[in-house]
């Protein structure tokens, strides 16, 4: 890591957050697997404790949140009997939660759908908040007990429950052509959510975004991640980088300026240089 300079460093988490695999890195750039690797963990965790630290009594008035899937090592189906029941071995989901108005993502958590999950996430959310907020969820139903030990009643909260129509048969399209939504209802569970705000369109349009910045999140190929270590610093330097060093083609400054945490975009240098 040592033999790495800082535009080097830079150039190899550019090409990270922009979707590269490390062996393509790898060819590309003529650093070693095994230092690229050390690169991520570094950087995973320093970008991990600055974001931890900054985002503290965010000014977010309306948020949203969702969870996407992916797997480590192999799909729940495929799991070795052998390994069955190990942590970070299997489906994994990543819980987001998204600023509506200034797009930032202030937390997430990777793990399972459970319940469990659900409340370390919304908890850790409810942490960094500086006032009331709304807040839309899907309808998956570990968001209700999550939601009501995180913020009482000190919350307009509603869930927005989606409606599919037939899945697509048992055609092979089928794998890549979602079911076709025919409706959604707004639920208010507590408060007075502004049914008008009732959506998680942002939130799943991140999703999506993290989808095509992140090779480990692709379908239907090899890149997925073998770790669930290296699947977690992934994200931290993802999340660190949309955040603080990418315009948001909305809001033509990125999400941390927007919120009031940044006072410019940040370079890759930058990042690199908060790696002790």
């Amino acid at each position: 890591m040592n033999k790495l300079s800082t535009p080097e460093r830079a150039k190899i988490l550019g090409m990270m957050v922009e979707g590269m695999a490390i062996r393509a890195i790898s060819r590309l750039t003529g650093a070693s697997k095994n230092t690229i690797a050390k690169l991520l963990v570094d950087a995973g965790n320093a970008c991990s404790d600055y974001q931890d630290k900054t985002f503290r009594n965010l000014p977010c008035k309306r948020v949203q949140v969702d969870e996407i899937w992916s797997f480590v090592y192999a799909k729940q189906k495929n799991v070795p009997q052998g390994m069955k029941g190990m942590p970070g071995v299997g489906d994994v989901w990543t819980w987001t939660a998204l600023c509506a108005d200034t797009k930032l993502v202030p937390s997430w958590y990777v793990g399972n759908r459970g319940e469990d999950a659900a409340c370390t996430f919304v908890a850790d959310l409810a942490g960094r908040l500086a006032n009331r907020i709304q807040l839309t969820s899907d309808g998956h139903r570990a968001y209700l007990e999550a939601v009501a030990g995180a913020f009482q009643n000190n919350i307009d909260y509603a869930m927005l429950v989606k409606l599919y129509g037939n899945e697509g048969g048992m055609t092979p399209e089928r794998k890549y052509s979602p079911a076709e939504c025919t409706g959604a209802k707004k639920l208010a569970i507590t408060g007075n959510p502004d049914k008008k705000h009732v959506s998680t369109s942002y939130v799943e349009r991140q999703n999506l975004t993290m989808r095509m910045s992140m090779r480990r999140f692709t379908r239907l190929t090899n890149g997925f991640s073998k770790k669930m270590e290296n699947h977690c610093h992934a994200l931290s330097i993802y999340f660190m980088y949309y955040n603080f060093g990418r315009v948001h083609q909305t809001l033509r400054v990125t999400p941390a300026m927007e919120a009031g945490v940044a006072d410019h975009i940040w370079s890759r240098e930058e990042i690199v240089a908060l790696i002790n």
